[in-house]
């Protein structure tokens, strides 16, 4: 589809007139810690969604002998939190919209040390099932506010990086946590060791919970309620400036998913949810499951190809965060999906080749996939918005996570029935289906304001005879 254009657009949707980002060395030391302590809040609730979902791995196999889990309730337990990720989303996005961003970041990390606890004092499946859709829950609102809150208090040069840091946040968790769950594991005889690894993660969530306490509300969101008193007052204290009123859009109308399906909008909805579902789906698939996906392609020790796919998966990331304002946002979607398919073709019709193969092929998806999902935190902050910008999040962050649920709860059956050769090629579709998704619709937001950034499609189409469509400063 269309770059995103600079220009202003007329109308609904009208963006503000450009203006050239504030320069690095012109950020005050105290804004710019600021500026890192949010990302740094926001980032610590990305490392415990990836908690949540990095001990599952270790603690599943544990609790289903503990429990005499069927295949059915081991599906059903593994999908549970990403399940629990969609209701979140889709809701306290919609919550988080319409009473701000302050509360509800408080808010979701209790209910999310709650359920950690909870954990604990399970004692079947049904109760386990039920603990960590709740926790899912708490995630999925989590995934809404954070990232709203980190894009609206960033400026331009540092926003894509900042947002693409906190994908590098779960991954940390994500890691640490499988490292830790499956250590826990193998040093202790417990039956019901997998109890203390899932509930690990009340450590991590009550860490973040302190810090996030005093975090300011949102002066975007405020401005967007008519509240601007509040934040130019929000703005002076924390950002050393009086709130840019010029700069701020005009309302995109009622927040919510009326607006967020509008004709201006529902393009932008679709391909943020199918471009993150694109990437979740096979990641979860593979990873969650990554012991028996690796040991039905032949490689003897499945904790080596663990290790291999975490490290690779770290590196990735970091990689993706340095390259978010060096290629851009398009390029760094669109190639990934093209090798990730790529890597997981060669799995799909090679299932039993030589381990040095099928290890490097995972290399290689961790690697580009790692990379390029660091965007499933800056595109859906960036191209809403205020108005339905957690909202859009939040829908975004459910389809994925609804997708990344199917894929976990279809893999262990799959692998029964038909083998990991025909699960490798139902991933390869979906990243080129990714691919395809992001090639038509996937706009240019780098070095935007997020006014400009958030411009819909129509309005660029409108201005498309006499406005610059490329983005680069």
């Amino acid at each position: 589809m269309s770059r995103t254009s600079p220009a202003a657009a007329k109308g609904a949707g009208a963006a503000a007139p450009a203006r050239p980002p504030e320069a690095p060395q012109d950020v005050p030391p105290a804004v710019r810690r600021f500026q890192n302590r949010i990302t740094l809040c926001a980032g610590g609730g990305e490392v415990c969604d990836g908690w949540v979902l990095g001990v599952v791995g270790a603690a599943l196999p544990l609790a289903r002998d503990d429990l005499a889990m069927s295949p059915l309730w081991v599906g059903l337990v593994g999908a549970s939190s990403l399940v629990g990720i969609l209701v979140g989303g889709l809701f306290f996005g919609w919550v988080t919209d319409r009473i701000g961003r302050q509360r509800m970041y408080l808010f979701d990390l209790a209910v999310f040390l709650a359920g950690s606890v909870l954990q604990l004092t399970v004692d079947n499946a049904l109760q386990l099932l039920a603990v960590r859709l709740v926790m899912g829950v708490a995630v999925g609102a989590d995934y809404a506010i954070a990232g709203a809150l980190v894009a609206e208090f960033a400026p331009p040069h540092r926003r894509g990086r900042l947002l693409a840091s906190l994908i590098a946040f779960w991954y940390v968790g994500y890691t640490f946590a499988a490292a830790f769950g499956f250590a826990l594991a193998a040093w202790s005889d417990d039956a019901s060791v997998w109890r203390w690894i899932l509930a690990s993660s009340a450590v991590p969530s009550l860490v973040v919970l302190l810090a996030r306490l005093g975090t300011p509300e949102s002066p975007h969101w405020l401005a967007s309620k008519g509240r601007y008193d509040e934040a130019d007052a929000i703005c002076r204290r924390w950002l050393g400036a009086p709130f840019d009123r010029a700069g701020a859009r005009e309302a995109a109308g009622e927040s919510g998913y009326t607006t967020l399906f509008s004709p201006l909008y529902v393009r932008r909805t679709l391909f943020t949810s199918i471009f993150w579902l694109c990437q979740i789906t096979p990641f979860f698939a593979i990873s969650t499951f990554s012991p028996q996906v690796l040991a039905s392609l032949g490689v003897a020790s499945g904790g080596v190809g663990e290790v291999v796919l975490n490290l690779f998966l770290l590196i990735g990331c970091v990689a993706g965060v340095w390259l978010m304002n060096k290629v851009g946002r398009r390029p760094l979607l669109i190639w990934p999906f093209v090798v990730a398919a790529a890597a997981l073709l060669v799995l799909g019709l090679w299932p039993y080749g030589p381990q040095w193969v099928v290890i490097g092929c995972f290399a290689v998806f961790a690697l580009f996939h790692a990379g390029s999902s660091t965007l499933q935190a800056v595109y859906p902050s960036e191209v809403f918005p205020t108005e339905i910008r957690a909202s859009g999040i939040g829908f975004a962050a459910g389809v994925s996570r609804l997708g990344g649920a199917a894929g976990t709860f279809l893999v262990p059956m799959g692998l029964q029935a038909w083998g990991a050769g025909p699960v490798m090629v139902a991933g390869c579709a979906l990243s080129l289906l990714g691919a395809l998704v992001s090639a038509a619709w996937a706009p240019e937001t780098k070095g935007l304001e997020l006014s400009q950034a958030s411009t819909p499609y129509e309005a660029l189409d409108r201005d498309r005879g006499t406005a610059p469509l490329s983005t680069t400063p």
